[in-house]
């Protein structure tokens, strides 16, 4: 079935370029419309790139028939606990075991022991020192993290610092060369004063992203609110947040190249479960365009960074640089 928004590839060759699109807290969980979200936001861009069903672990049982591969993504990586965003997303983006290098899993922030690995093994770094173009699409206001308690800084703005790309700032969204953590421009307007920053749909947003990705070999953007959703959305905040995210992913593949993989992915489960707090489901992960069926069926979240390397031919892509 071929996507009206996405041409069908059958995922056998190399991707020119690669998007990683981040969200935070989103796990796949139960078809229980009593506790999933998932069953009853309005996600068609979702659903049809998944042959019209939303992603469920009903789904995990069935064969796919939409153009993207759903894929469970292992966030407990062998380690008791519920599984944390610090060490989740410092995992997702260095190739490390980091919940077992720190002996348990950690979060919010990632843990000060793991930021070295973080700083210098993350995919944007390696993928830079290889020869590769990269971007961080995410807006950060100017010499951030300046002026706030430096622990409370999330996995990727301190990657793509590492690997000097936090470079797009206020006239960056001003002209729809950057996209605001949260896809719309509300808080930058609201919060932080910039009411030059126009209003956009997050339709719009996508497309900014799409735009973007298009001058990288890899480009990552990070969203954060399906976990705060999660926490404290209730069905109501978790439907609004995946419905947010699904007309984002509608403007994006309407422009996106057919040469770029698309890889949504996140770092524990949450959102899918609104009985509160993070899960040991899944977290959701979802590819579509050339290679995504060279990825690993079912990884850890420490398996996925080395994937991604090894399809942009970054040599040495499963060590991790030392």
């Amino acid at each position: 079935m071929e996507s009206p928004f996405y041409p069908a590839a059958t995922g056998t060759d190399r991707p020119h370029r690669i998007l990683l699109l981040f969200l935070d807290g989103v796990g796949i969980g139960p078809s229980d419309p009593t506790i999933n979200p998932f069953l009853h936001a309005r996600i068609p861009n979702l659903r049809t790139l998944l042959g019209g069903e939303p992603p469920t672990l009903s789904m995990l049982e069935m064969e796919n028939p939409g153009p993207a591969q759903l894929i469970p993504l292992d966030a407990c990586m062998g380690v008791a606990g519920l599984p944390q965003s610090g060490t989740g997303q410092v995992a997702l983006l260095t190739g490390t075991n980091a919940p077992r290098d720190l002996g348990r899993h950690f979060g919010p922030w990632p843990p000060v022991h793991l930021r070295p690995t973080l700083e210098r093994d993350n995919l944007l770094v390696r993928a830079a020192r290889s020869g590769g173009s990269v971007i961080f699409a995410n807006a950060y206001p100017e010499n951030y993290p300046e002026g706030r308690n430096r622990r409370l800084v999330a996995a990727p703005p301190l990657a793509a610092r590492a690997a000097g790309h936090l470079t797009r700032h206020h006239h960056h969204l001003r002209e729809g060369q950057a996209v605001a953590s949260e896809i719309v421009n509300d808080g930058w307007r609201v919060h932080l004063g910039h009411d030059d920053i126009p209003q956009i749909t997050p339709e719009e947003a996508g497309e900014n992203l799409a735009r973007i990705a298009g001058d990288a070999r890899l480009t990552l953007f990070a969203h954060y609110l399906t976990d705060l959703a999660g926490h404290r959305g209730g069905m109501v905040g978790g439907i609004d947040a995946l419905e947010r995210v699904d007309r984002f992913l509608g403007g994006l593949l309407t422009r996106l190249g057919s040469d770029t993989l698309l890889l949504l992915v996140s770092d524990h489960g949450n959102l899918e479960d609104i009985r509160g707090g993070h899960t040991r489901n899944p977290a959701l992960g979802l590819a579509v365009g050339p290679g995504s069926h060279q990825l690993p069926p079912a990884p850890g979240l420490h398996q996925l960074a080395p994937a991604i390397l090894g399809l942009l031919g970054v040599p040495d892509a499963h060590v991790p640089a030392r």
